[in-house]
Formats: structure tokens, sequence, C-alpha cells
């Protein structure tokens, strides 16, 4: 179970890190200065659905082993 857990981490971790891969530097300097307001942020609702998914994972494998403790015992 522990590897398969893992195996989940690491892509989740890799589909929602590309958003860090791909973001472009802000335009303010090194002395404290804030970024120009021209700036967007990074919308985080471009992953929502990376979330949703993993959720009803967790959620369907959770009810899984419910289910088999129920049966067992």
């Amino acid at each position: 179970m522990k590897n398969t857990l893992l195996k989940y981490y690491i892509v989740a971790f890799y589909l929602c890190s590309t958003f860090v891969m791909f973001a472009e530097p802000g335009t303010g300097t090194d002395n404290g200065t804030p970024l120009e307001s021209e700036d967007t942020p990074m919308p985080i609702n471009d992953y929502i659905w990376v979330l949703a998914v993993l959720g009803l994972i967790f959620v369907f494998m959770k009810f899984r082993a419910i289910q088999k403790n129920r049966i067992q015992g």
C-alpha cells in the first residue's frame, strides 16, 4: 500500500508543479521594491481538476478499505 500511495504522491506532485516550472519572473528589483502592477497572478483554477480527481481517488480508496474491513470483520 505504501508503494502505491507513493506513486500517487509523485504523480500529484508532478502534475501540480508544472505551474512553477513555467512561471515567468517578476519585473521588480532586488532591493525590495514591489513588482509592477501589470503582472498578472498565476491562476489556481487551471489545476482544480487535478485536486478534484485526487480527492475522488482518495475517497474511493477509503470507502473500499472500509468495505473490506466490514466484510472481513
